[in-house]
């Protein structure tokens, strides 16, 4: 015990004489747990749980009571999750308050929840809607009052933060389009925890009428004494759901109706499992040689401390202790760090993501990262004090220390690439069958990448006769000392690979889910469209685009009128084979003109489609629509479908779909025709602009551009090459420093004979780039078959499958593989570079003073 306080205060001494070397190793070990802290933190915060949301959803209520379709027994979790008992019968008698009062001795507040469509600041969009009277103590703390007031009035609501705009703000009006009527915005509430979440609350029957039925009617209780679970299941026996405060805070032992799938906790595990073993293989890699530029330091005294009788085992433990030391500060730290990352950008978050609990840290699982990385550190130091227990302590002390050559294991190569084959061969067989096997195949296929390296090294070092000095000299250091150039090509490796899976995954991603949009009008039309106007408002708002777009040709599009005087969707209801080439069965919002409009479609001038539109017929672009001459369109507000002669022809683009409808088709079903659209094969300078100055015409005209698939996953691949910056420069400066205090002999014999400094400082480079270069070479290899795999799994959805019965319906299709090239060029390419010119600015051109030997 004595020997290894010794030990621990030796390394606490050295870290404290070593400050940077110390903070070196401390941030690459403390940065994977500070990573894992914060990740862990986050979700438990994010996840805002049935407890930590009762004021939310109860106020200051004992329970939340709310009716089914049943006017029977039903069973319910404590989740509030219910299921119909075998046999109950269906009602929609509407429950009365009264009726629900006779059942619980409690005073009763009416509750709804449901949605509406109305006009937002990105156009129409459905909203939350909660039915309740705010201003009732019982609802304290469900809706804290922000600005204004709570609604006191039928025509008045109170809206969340996320819904304020340009059409909707505090004092003004707001269109809800289902029902044709505006209301007034009195005030603005917060949703507790989720900041994004868009809502409106009014008084209750202002705006969900349709809760009339029963189904969805819900009420606040605040009863004299707690509501048990055997009032819950009295309750029950009626139909009636119940969220208790006091079953919800201290639930009893009931199972779950709808138990969770128990094999998404399986991947969970497996998934933690296996990341867990590549950040400890990554954090070993890259503080491996950090820890061995600290021994090359300490060497001296490490041989005067085996002069004085310290054994080799007292050497090991020495800088053993070192790994404990440092990685006992760095993990805490690292973890305190990452809680408090979590934590303390809360309302930042909320504004930025949405939904944010309070904070949760889930204190046992921190518990075991911190161990977890501590334990990393020491391992990290192992083969640095196997280096130290076998060096010569005469030698050292005369100056003559001997230099750690590797030495050559014909099994490594053979293990590595066994270990490889394992993966590679798992992977395949995961593609086919199960997905969880490629997770678990990575860590072989990694492992053997790593066993596999110093091999590598010592395969490139024979070719370096043939390259200029600087390089030769930087090249054969590294051959000679594989160990210690190894560990960083493998940490540099890692590194690149996980960057080029990231990388192809998500571009594979996006150029899948960019293949499979469809759009009804060519990328780059423009469409001016108003909702619910009648003829002299859109006549203001077609004046308005004209003054706004002077010189831009207008194409007119019609809307179909009900008649009741709705606006009617027109939709393409596509036969089932119609699918394969075409991802969705129906096309929404079909336009409706005439031949101008067909040519914009079209791109072109198409007289013979133009003849057949004339002559009342659709035009249709989606092939394998048209049957027998016809295509069925489908009505949104009547729900029936008109057969309307049809004929097939090509679109201006190639991922165009639906139809163009002629009006006279429509007026022979007897609906009405209005214009309400424009159309322009133009794109703005300033769609905002744009916007806002149709919008000023009239509040329910909107502005689009039609700008196909652009969500560029750009925010992963600039995460994925900061990870990759950090650890390939990391793990290739601590390699060089290594290197640079083994050569440094060598660069003063090269300074000594009359080599300028940009000698000196081009073999350093070398050093750097030739680590850098062949770990992001061996990785850009690997990442691009872990990265076709992801890309597989990602990208091989489920295709229809014309002509087969129930289940067997679809089948998988064809997964697509996209290359970000610019990506993988700066990682494999841009990386090494870096590395280089940053290693050969920042070396020391002028030699060290020599010591004299005897």
């Amino acid at each position: 015990m004595s020997a290894f306080r010794a030990a621990l205060r030796l390394s606490r001494r050295d870290a404290l004489r070593a400050k940077g070397r110390s903070a070196l190793i401390m941030v690459m070990i403390g940065l994977p747990v500070l990573v894992i802290s914060t990740l862990l933190t986050g979700l438990a915060t994010g996840d805002v749980s049935k407890r930590e949301g009762l004021t939310r959803t109860l106020g200051t209520a004992d329970a939340q009571i709310a009716t089914t379709e049943y006017r029977g027994p039903i069973r319910q979790d404590v989740s509030g999750v219910f299921k119909e008992a075998k046999g109950t019968p269906k009602s929609t008698r509407p429950w009365t308050q009264a009726e629900v009062g006779a059942l619980i001795d409690a005073r009763l507040i009416p509750l709804n929840h449901g949605s509406v469509m109305v006009n937002l600041p990105n156009g129409e969009d459905v909203a939350g809607v909660t039915e309740v009277d705010l201003r009732d103590p019982m609802t304290r703390g469900m809706r804290p009052l922000l600005q204004g007031r709570f609604p006191a009035a039928p025509d008045e609501v109170a809206v969340t933060p996320a819904m304020l705009g340009a059409d909707v703000r505090l004092g003004g009006p707001m269109s809800v389009l289902a029902e044709r009527r505006q209301v007034r915005v009195v005030g603005v509430v917060a949703y507790p925890y989720h900041a994004l979440q868009r809502e409106v609350v009014s008084l209750p029957g202002t705006l969900l009428r349709d809760k009339g039925d029963g189904h969805g009617t819900g009420w606040l209780a605040d009863a004299p004494a707690p509501v048990g679970w055997d009032q819950v299941r009295r309750l029950n026996a009626s139909g009636l759901r119940v969220e208790s405060r006091a079953v919800i805070e201290d639930p009893p032992a009931v199972p779950r109706l709808y138990p969770a799938y128990s094999g998404r906790d399986v991947d969970l595990v497996i998934a933690a499992a296996v990341a867990g073993v590549l950040v400890i293989v990554e954090t070993v890699l890259l503080a491996g040689p950090a820890f061995a530029v600290g021994l090359r330091r300490r060497r001296r005294e490490l041989a005067v401390i085996a002069a004085h009788g310290g054994s080799p085992a007292h050497l090991k433990l020495i800088v053993l202790a070192d790994g404990l030391v440092l990685g006992g500060i760095a993990t805490p730290a690292g973890a305190a760090l990452g809680i408090a990352a979590a934590i303390a950008p809360a309302p930042l978050v909320r504004e930025m993501i949405g939904g944010y609990g309070p904070p949760d840290v889930p204190w046992l699982q921190i518990l075991g990262v911190v161990l977890l990385g501590t334990a990393t550190g020491v391992i990290a130091a192992l083969v640095p004090a196997v280096q130290a227990a076998r060096q010569s302590p005469a030698r050292v002390l005369a100056g003559r220390e001997a230099r750690v050559m590797a030495r050559d294991r014909a099994g490594h190569p053979v293990l590595g690439l066994l270990l490889i084959a394992a993966g590679l061969a798992g992977c395949a067989l995961g593609l086919m069958s199960e997905r969880r096997l490629i997770m678990i195949c990575v860590v072989p296929f990694v492992l053997g990448l790593v066993a596999v390296t110093p091999w590598l090294v010592r395969a490139t070092g024979r070719l370096a006769a043939r390259l200029p000095l600087p390089l030769r000299l930087s090249v054969r250091d590294a051959s000679r000392h594989r160990v210690r150039t190894a560990s960083a090509v493998a940490a540099v490796m890692a590194a690149t690979m996980g960057a080029i899976t990231l990388g192809i995954g998500a571009e594979s991603q996006y150029t899948v889910r960019k293949e499979n949009t469809w759009a009804v009008e060519p990328t780059g039309t423009l469409v001016i469209r108003g909702n619910g106007l009648d003829d002299r408002e859109w006549a203001r708002v077609r004046a308005a685009a004209e003054k706004a777009l002077p010189g831009v040709p207008l194409v007119s599009g019609q809307r179909a009128v009900t008649e009741k005087g709705e606006e009617a969707s027109l939709h393409l209801r596509a036969p089932f084979e119609a699918c394969r080439d075409f991802c969705h069965g129906a096309v929404f919002n079909l336009p409706v003109g005439d031949a101008r409009l067909l040519a914009l479609l079209q791109g072109r001038v198409d007289p013979v489609a133009a003849a057949a539109l004339a002559e009342g017929k659709a035009i249709v672009f989606q092939p394998g629509a048209v049957r027998d001459g016809k295509v069925r369109v489908g009505l949104s507000l009547d729900r029936r479908d008109l057969e309307i002669p049809a004929v097939e022809a090509r679109p201006a683009q190639p991922k165009q779909a639906g139809a163009l409808i002629p009006a006279t088709a429509l007026r022979a079903a007897g609906l009405k025709i209005s214009e309400r659209t424009l159309y322009a094969a133009h794109r703005p300078a300033d769609p905002a602009t744009l916007a806002a100055q149709i919008g000023a015409a009239h509040r329910d005209a909107y502005v689009r551009v039609e700008n196909g698939y652009d969500d560029y996953p750009a925010g992963v691949l600039w995460l994925a090459l900061g990870l990759a910056v950090v650890l390939v420069l990391g793990g290739t400066f601590a390699a060089t420093g290594l290197a640079v205090a083994d050569m440094r002999r060598d660069l003063d014999t090269v300074s000594a004979v009359g080599a300028p400094p940009r000698v000196r400082r081009l073999i350093v480079a070398a050093q750097a780039g030739y680590i850098a270069g062949l770990g992001a070479l061996v990785g850009a290899v690997a990442g691009s078959v872990t990265g076709i795999t992801l890309a597989w799994l990602l990208t091989r959805s489920r295709v229809p499958r014309p002509g087969a019965p129930g289940d067997f319906q679809f089948e998988l299709g064809t997964p697509l593989i996209a290359v970000p090239w610019v990506f993988c060029a700066v990682v494999v390419l841009g990386l090494p570079l870096l590395a280089a010119a940053v290693a050969g600015l920042v070396t020391r051109t002028r030699p060290a003073p020599a010591r004299r030997l005897a």
